[in-house]
């Protein structure tokens, strides 16, 4: 069972992102699926990796979808996206350092991540998205 399972409520209303968040929720889901089984610590740098590489690409592709519609909010998001790559940085660093509790940290980051960036912040733009044909 997931941890946190993608429905329409965390959609924003265009489709190629709501695939993007879908997939990060499956990131997530991953490491807690290892964490319940013992491997947590086994598939953690690995996912961080993941983690890392697919936010930036996401991270990418929402700011010049919001740029095409000249999303008032941009600086802003994209302030928040800084915030949270950095964040993610930080857990690399400590996974590489050895430290126990990175696991744990990471999962409730992320969760917490998904749950209130997509409901917050990626909700606002989907409306200006929308108006302007990005669906």
């Amino acid at each position: 069972m997931p941890l946190v399972a993608w429905s329409s409520d965390y959609s924003v209303g265009v489709m190629s992102i709501d695939g993007q968040h879908s997939k990060l929720f499956d990131i997530l889901n991953e490491l807690h699926d290892a964490m319940k089984t013992g491997q947590g610590k086994t598939v953690t740098g690995a996912l961080l990796d993941k983690l890392m590489s697919y936010t930036k690409e996401h991270f990418s592709c929402e700011e010049r979808l919001m740029e095409a519609a000249g999303y008032p909010g941009l600086a802003k998001h994209r302030t928040h996206h800084e915030a949270l790559t950095r964040q993610v940085g930080e857990f690399m660093t400590r996974f590489q350092r050895g430290e126990g509790t990175v696991t744990v940290d990471l999962l409730i980051f992320v969760r917490d991540w998904l749950k209130n960036h997509i409901q917050r912040e990626d909700k606002e733009y989907g409306p200006c998205l929308n108006q302007h044909g990005i669906k």
